[in-house]
């Protein structure tokens, strides 16, 4: 007798609510629920019940002209992520983006091979401030931040979808120590970035992110290299 297939294992409601959220995260601004029933490929009314459980956990708000944005209730849920190398990172981040007057980052690597951004800290007293808001996530192969991340892994662990030449690309990088991009994740942002790997913990990299870079990639870096000795000493390693 022929044996049915298995239902698919998973709730449809509870994915496409995950990956709405996902979709705000890497927003650069609110969305309109038109917008975003577009992103998920569902009809309005299916997004307008997603966010009125969103909203009931606070996990999503909406402004005054009803487009919708992340929820204060997000912080409570990412604080309890990795808490130990947030603790450690984020006074670590504070000194650097204060330093150099730029955004700086910690981002991490997923098991879906995305590179995601934990924590970040912005400068106290400058005029431009870049926004990059944890939960942003982007491709592992693109930015500096996910390009560092790559750094500190074996090619072996790399994605196997690697162009030929992002490979030597990651290969000169990795023989200077930092890596670097521009316009390859938001148009008009460059980034620095070295990797960070500790015990216990996934791959990960510190970022500064600014539409200009003050002084030159090789000093910034060695900042952040820096920085990446304290977060490692900080943690306990």
């Amino acid at each position: 007798m022929e044996k049915l297939a298995a239902p698919q294992a998973g709730s449809q409601t509870l994915s496409r609510g995950i990956r709405l959220l996902e979709i705000l995260a890497g927003a650069d601004r609110n969305l309109s629920i038109a917008e975003l029933a577009s992103a998920l490929d569902v009809h309005r009314s299916v997004a307008y019940r997603l966010l009125r459980t969103l909203e009931e956990h606070d996990l999503v708000t909406r402004d005054g002209a009803g487009h919708v944005g992340l929820g204060a209730g997000l912080a409570a849920l990412n604080s309890g992520v990795a808490r130990n190398l947030q603790q450690a990172a984020l006074p670590v981040l504070n000194e650097i983006a204060n330093e150099l007057g730029m955004t700086c980052l910690l981002a991490v690597m997923l098991d879906s091979g995305e590179a995601v951004t934990l924590v970040s800290a912005a400068p106290r007293q400058t005029v431009a401030v870049v926004a990059y808001r944890p939960g942003y996530r982007h491709p592992i192969s693109r930015g500096g931040p996910g390009k560092a991340i790559l750094l500190g892994l074996p090619e072996s662990a790399w994605p196997a979808e690697l162009s030929a030449e992002l490979r030597a690309e990651l290969a000169e990088s990795r023989a200077r120590g930092y890596a670097s991009s521009h316009d390859e994740v938001v148009p008009s942002l460059k980034s620095v970035a070295v990797p960070l790997m500790l015990p216990g913990q996934p791959p990960a990299s510190i970022a500064v992110i600014h539409v200009v870079i003050p002084g030159t990639e090789g000093e910034i870096a060695e900042r952040l290299k820096l920085g990446a000795q304290s977060v490692a000493r900080a943690y306990g390693v």
